[in-house]
């Protein structure tokens, strides 16, 4: 019994030793859609605007609010202004006076619905903030793995002239081959280490830069679970054209300033309109008590706030210009992202289509041929290069594929929004 006690306790150590690692391991292997929920949740830019949202919802508690009363308390002792066998003994005075205010139910409703389109402006904005922080994730987590293919491509490519280079040293030591191809195989040989150096620390930047918009939430060894071969899935292009000038926060944010500016005008016009403060006063000395009521009017004779509304009146046309301006602008920049989208997919189904395939043939052949003392090194470099070229413009035909439809999917503010906590 003891040593089976024993042998239990030692595997919940190393269980409890072992664990944390393995998920560490686990927790490494994120998907975009992970990156994203984590960058959102600890972007500091999102943070500032989900505050506006908050103070914004303030703004309306407060213009909600019933204005309060004033109330005036007056007290002083009476002086004998003659003798006390004709004015009696002295006494005490007081006053209380309370002034309350009666708001406009006109003004005070648009002042409350200003407040609210205020509301629905500032989370326009916090919508705006996460999609183009989503949309910068989604380019960047692919940036990274387009960075980590230009690595292997040119790991593969070191390793290919590497062994060739092996291979000429071995024939010009047999006095098969001149030393001056020995000579051209170091060059191209010291060519692809750079270049792979180069493209190594492309992948550094690339993970610092993506560590940056996620604010460090992520961990620095972490890997993407995607590929640049993604599909992309998006709705029609009737409906997205129907879509985008719709639901973009940026329209949506125009339109609510819009409402406010509406609302605004409304306010001031009912400014206008006679204030009314009704007054209720207590008054007491040493015979009397005496209660009064009425009420005081601030009647807008002179100054009828003729500026304060034709400020509101040329707001809200800006504000409506701006607007139709803006939904022209973001339905002509889905237009250009749209077809950026198709220019990028002919391009991969052109690669697609057996353009990188025969390229990698025609390497294979190259070799072989080289290989035999069929070619030389320089038909075999060209060979090289030109899938070279190849493979890295199907990479960045698959990347700008990914980025048109990050674009498209922040014009129309479509991101993870199920992961987040509002």
């Amino acid at each position: 019994m003891q040593k089976s006690t024993f042998w239990y306790l030692l595997l919940s150590l190393s269980f409890a030793f072992s664990s944390p690692s393995t998920l560490a391991q686990q927790s490494a292997k994120l998907k975009i859609d992970e990156i994203q929920r984590l960058g959102l949740q600890a972007n500091g830019l999102v943070l500032a605007a989900r505050s506006q949202v908050d103070m914004a919802k303030a703004g309306v508690v407060a213009a909600s609010a019933f204005l309060n009363p004033e109330v005036t308390v007056t007290a002083g002792p009476d002086s004998n202004r003659y003798s006390l066998a004709i004015t009696g003994p002295t006494s005490m005075q007081r006053s209380v006076t309370v002034n309350q205010p009666i708001e406009n139910p006109i003004m005070r409703s648009a002042r409350i619905s200003a407040s609210e389109a205020i509301v629905g402006a500032s989370r326009a904005s916090f919508d705006q903030v996460r999609a183009d922080l989503a949309a910068q994730l989604r380019v960047r987590s692919y940036e990274l793995l387009l960075r980590q293919e230009q690595f292997a491509m040119e790991q593969n490519i070191y390793d290919l002239v590497d062994d060739v280079r092996r291979r000429i040293k071995i024939n010009v030591e047999r006095g098969e081959a001149a030393r001056f191809e020995l000579i051209r195989a170091d060059t191209e040989v010291q060519n692809a280490a750079n270049r792979k150096e180069a493209a190594r620390l492309g992948v550094q930047r690339a993970r610092i830069a993506l560590m940056q918009f996620t604010a460090g939430a992520i961990p620095a060894d972490f890997e993407i679970s995607a590929s640049l071969k993604d599909p992309v899935n998006l709705p029609p292009l009737e409906e997205l054209r129907i879509q985008v000038p719709q639901v973009n926060p940026d329209v949506v944010r125009l339109q609510a300033e819009q409402e406010r500016a509406t609302q605004r005008i409304s306010q001031e016009k009912a400014s206008v309109l006679p204030q009314i403060n009704v007054l209720y006063t207590n008054y007491q000395d040493a015979q009397f008590t005496s209660n009064m009521a009425g009420m005081s009017i601030r009647i807008p004779l002179w100054y009828r706030r003729r500026g304060e509304i034709d400020t509101a009146i040329y707001d809200s046309a800006r504000i409506r210009d701006t607007l139709e301006f803006r939904r022209y602008e973001i339905g002509q920049l889905f237009e250009s992202a749209w077809q950026m989208l198709q220019i990028a997919q002919r391009r991969v189904d052109m690669f697609e289509g057996g353009l990188l395939k025969e390229a990698e043939n025609a390497v294979e052949v190259a070799r072989a041929a080289h290989r035999f003392g069929e070619r030389g090194l320089l038909e075999f470099l060209d060979t090289q290069r030109i899938l070279r070229g190849i493979v890295g413009d199907s990479l960045l035909a698959r990347f700008d594929l990914q980025s048109a439809a990050a674009e498209i999917d922040r014009l129309r503010a479509h991101y993870p929004r199920e992961l987040l906590v509002e």
